[in-house]
Order: structure tokens, then C-alpha cells, then sequence
């Protein structure tokens, strides 16, 4: 199973998402005018926490449906990637509909390794655990439906598909209640300098507005 260590973005383009305000709202226009497609809808991945806010590098997760159905061992092989994992840093699970590819123990591993949370294109359980333990999931559905024996990890840190976009290693994500955005890892930086001009922008406008201007000289801004 491949495992690469991930390239390392600035802390200072990290601690800049973290400061945007509406976090994937701005960070999906910002990507719009740079020309990525990388946003995905909180409808198709639903956070477990809708007040959680995540910013941080993946660490990818490939699982595949097992062909035959063994008791004897987990396929599961998520638990190197936690191995991996620096503080802050997300879990990218491409998995499987409806059977679960993360419960609460590799929640707990993911808590205790300084994880900001994770992403899961599959399903998901003990929802309640990983709440209670602050450990935020973003995920297409929710299983009682163990993946132990139906599910294999077949790759570790090596390219995925999250809800149809492609996510790399070390790759920037951030999510919040709204959705999540996949970033690629070299253009962080110049989505980061539109969303925090975007920003600038719509603070200026709402002061304005505050500030009591005429609704059709505000419009004109």
C-alpha cells in the first residue's frame, strides 16, 4: 500500500483560510475566478457538526468493495493513514455508498493524532462519538453497515475522487455547514489572495450599508 509524505503548505495560508469569514462561500468564488472546480455541495457531503469549520492538508484514503466477504480480517486500512497525519491535517476517504468506511475508534485515532476531521465519499457511523469527541466528518451518508468485511484500503496518500473531483495528497481543504472545497496544493496560495480581496470587498459594501447609504447608490458599488 503507497504511502508518500505531503508537501507542506505555509502556516500563514492555512491561518489565511481560517480567517476568512464565510469560509466556502468565499473560498468557491475565489476558486470560480480562478478557474477550479472543486466545490461540493454540504447537501452531497453533510458535516456531521453544522458548526464545524475545517481548514487543512489531506491525507488520502483509496477503499474498494471487497470482492469476497471474509470475517476473519478487517480490509480497513485507514490506521496508516492516521499514522501520517500532523496536526491539523484532514482525512480524505474515497469509499463506498452505504457501508461504512470510519467509525468511532478511527475517529478517536484521528482525534488523538491532532486531525482537524475528515471527508468521507462513502458512508460513515457512530456519528454520535465523533460529535461528542469533537472530531467533525464530512460524508455522502451515514450506515450502521460496517465496512470491516466489505470494504478493502487499497491505496494510502495517493490520488482520489471526491464526489467527482479529483483530490491529490497535501491538497487544501475547507468546510464548513455550507459545503467543502478541495484546493490543489500549488494554487492555494493565489485562491487565498482572491478570496481575501473578495472579502475585503464585501466587508467594505456591508459597512456601507450599515453606514445608512441609499439603497440605489449601495447597489451601484
Amino acid at each position: 500500500m503507497a504511502k508518500n509524505p505531503l508537501s507542506r503548505l505555509d502556516a500563514r495560508v492555512l491561518e489565511g483560510f481560517r480567517a476568512l469569514g464565510d469560509l466556502t462561500g468565499t473560498t468557491s468564488d475565489a476558486m470560480d475566478e480562478c478557474r477550479i472546480v472543486g466545490a461540493v455541495p454540504g447537501s452531497v457531503l453533510r458535516p456531521t457538526d453544522p458548526k464545524a469549520r475545517l481548514v487543512g492538508q489531506a491525507i488520502t484514503v483509496f477503499n474498494q468493495r471487497r470482492e469476497a466477504t471474509s470475517m476473519q480480517k478487517s480490509g480497513l486500512g485507514e490506521i496508516e493513514a492516521h499514522k501520517l497525519a500532523q496536526p491539523g491535517d484532514v482525512l480524505v476517504i474515497q469509499g463506498v455508498a452505504n457501508i461504512s468506511s470510519m467509525g468511532g475508534v478511527s475517529a478517536s485515532v484521528g482525534k488523538r493524532q491532532g486531525e482537524a476531521g475528515a471527508v468521507v465519499d462513502g458512508a460513515v457511523r457512530d456519528i454520535d462519538h465523533s460529535r461528542k469527541i469533537g472530531y467533525p466528518i464530512w460524508s455522502s451518508s451515514v450506515s450502521p453497515v460496517t465496512g470491516k468485511w466489505r470494504i478493502q484500503t487499497v491505496a494510502i496518500n495517493r490520488p482520489v475522487s471526491i464526489a467527482g473531483i479529483p483530490v491529490r495528497p497535501g491538497d487544501l481543504v475547507v468546510a464548513d455547514e455550507v459545503g467543502v472545497c478541495f484546493i490543489p496544493f500549488d494554487r492555494a496560495l493565489e485562491v487565498l489572495a482572491v478570496a481575501q480581496r473578495l472579502t475585503k470587498r464585501e466587508d467594505d459594501r456591508l459597512a456601507k450599508l450599515d453606514s445608512g447609504l441609499p439603497l440605489k447608490d449601495w447597489i451601484k458599488l
